[in-house]
């Protein structure tokens, strides 16, 4: 059963990624100080079963999906998913706060789109991710250009719930 429900996160993760096309533009510039403020539409998605859980970040009622997250129950690793124009350099370069942190990533040619798939495992108590986790928002740093992901209120709680999650 575990087998089936971390596969059957891990194919949607790909599916909705890979369909994933423009998304948020940066929110608040780099350096500013204040916290992004949440883009209309877009907001963090919490998901959980027995065994899995899944934070992504996109596009409501759609397959656009900027970051997905996941784990498993109490491991203390994070699966890494999202999309890039290209494989240049296949990483994840996130920021919170000013903490930042890259996650080397496996690229694969996108079957929905032009461009690749990425993913990524990373620790769940990396820097980066305690700080997002304190502060709501994160930032994906792809080919010079900063997105940022902030909660809508009412989704803010499913943050913390994740990480408490994935232990």
């Amino acid at each position: 059963m575990r087998t089936r429900t971390i596969l059957a996160l891990a194919v949607l993760a790909l599916t909705a990624s890979a369909c994933a096309t423009a998304g948020p533009e940066a929110t608040t510039p780099a350096g500013s100080g204040g916290p992004p403020a949440p883009v209309e539409g877009y907001d963090w998605f919490f998901h959980a079963d027995e065994d899995a859980a899944r934070l992504a970040y996109g596009l409501a009622e759609s397959d656009d999906l900027r970051l997905g997250l996941d784990c498993i129950r109490a491991s203390g690793r994070l699966s890494l998913s999202g999309v890039a124009q290209d494989a240049a350099k296949p990483e994840f370069y996130i920021e919170s706060g000013g903490e930042t942190a890259r996650f080397p990533a496996e690229a694969e040619p996108s079957q929905l789109n032009d461009g690749v798939f990425l993913s990524a495992q990373a620790p769940a108590d990396a820097p980066v991710f305690q700080r997002f986790r304190r502060l709501g928002w994160l930032a994906l740093w792809q080919d010079g250009t900063r997105q940022t992901f902030a909660p809508h209120p009412a989704s803010a709680p499913n943050i913390e719930r994740f990480f408490a999650f994935c232990g």
